[in-house]
């Protein structure tokens, strides 16, 4: 369930769409979205390197807190059973895997900062070059903010706050994801699913402790379906779960709406926005085809 929540949640990411857009034509967007998939497939065998620590009988190294640090067992791994050469290789494709996402979402961030913020509350008439100047700025500034909070937090907290962002962005999948396949849904009836799948996700994530931590709340993603009286020890990812509650209000609402004919508002797509490299042949019959369905 965690895998298949991840998989989902990772196209809607704002750095996953970050990279999309910075696509010069259709055709490169096509390849770079095939990537995902294969990069989350990936995830999963990495997790498999937790199964041979554990068969490797590798202990953590007890951090200044006095706890085991879960994050030492890979590189612990590696030291014990591989050579040096390729431990050295390995600790290297760990910092730079840690670096490469960490750029892509600092970028993501900063460009959210400067087109949704700065240019739309405080610099309306900003040209393309202060802009870029303001990205590069907010890019270094939330840099920074995570190495400090690496340095200063428990490093449990970021590992608490992906789990938590995964449950949060899963629930925008009805209104983006299905969006673009359908519009059936009323726009009353998605919002009254997000709000609903935010409230059951943000529950459950706050019933959640783990006590190998000492924290109390949202100590993990995985919800204990005894928790709801069900005779099991099974657990469940909060996100699968939180995006079935905002599925089922949001066609439960919108069946209410369109009932009682709750205006739906304008749809403001044009043809137009479908288009991506003018002049393509193949481009310009796929928008004419685009546009005959608009019509109809």
């Amino acid at each position: 369930m965690l895998t298949l929540g991840s998989a989902l949640a990772l196209f809607l990411y704002p750095h996953t769409v970050t990279g999309a857009l910075a696509g010069k034509n259709r055709n490169v967007i096509t390849r770079n979205m095939a990537a995902p998939p294969a990069y989350t497939l990936l995830l999963g065998l990495i997790a498999l390197l937790g199964l041979m620590a554990i068969a490797a009988g590798i202990t953590p190294v007890t951090g200044g807190n006095g706890k085991p640090d879960g994050n030492t067992i890979v590189p612990l791994l590696f030291d014990h059973v591989f050579p040096g050469w390729f431990t050295g290789i390995a600790y290297a494709a760990i910092g730079i895997g840690a670096l490469v996402p960490a750029a892509i979402m600092s970028i993501a961030a900063a460009n959210l900062f400067t087109r949704n913020v700065y240019k739309e509350y405080i610099r309306r008439n900003a040209t393309d070059s202060e802009e870029a100047t303001v990205s590069k700025l907010a890019s270094l500034v939330v840099k920074v903010g995570a190495v400090l909070a690496i340095l200063l937090l428990d490093p449990q907290f970021s590992i608490d706050l992906q789990l938590i962002g995964g449950v949060v962005i899963l629930q925008t999948l009805p209104s983006v994801g299905l969006g673009l396949v359908t519009r059936w849904f009323h726009r009353g009836g998605l919002i009254a699913g997000w709000v609903a799948g935010m409230a059951a996700g943000m529950w459950m994530l706050y019933r959640i402790p783990n006590p190998a931590n000492g924290h109390q709340h949202f100590g993990s993603s995985a919800y204990p379906l005894g928790d709801i009286g069900l005779d099991t020890k099974m657990t469940v990812y909060t996100g699968v779960i939180a995006l079935a509650v905002n599925l089922v209000v949001g066609v439960v609402a919108t069946l209410v709406l369109k009932a009682v004919k709750a205006a739906d508002g304008l749809d403001a797509t044009r043809a137009e926005d479908y288009v991506a490299d003018e002049g393509d042949p193949k481009i310009v019959r796929g928008t004419r085809a685009v546009e005959e369905q608009l019509v109809i």
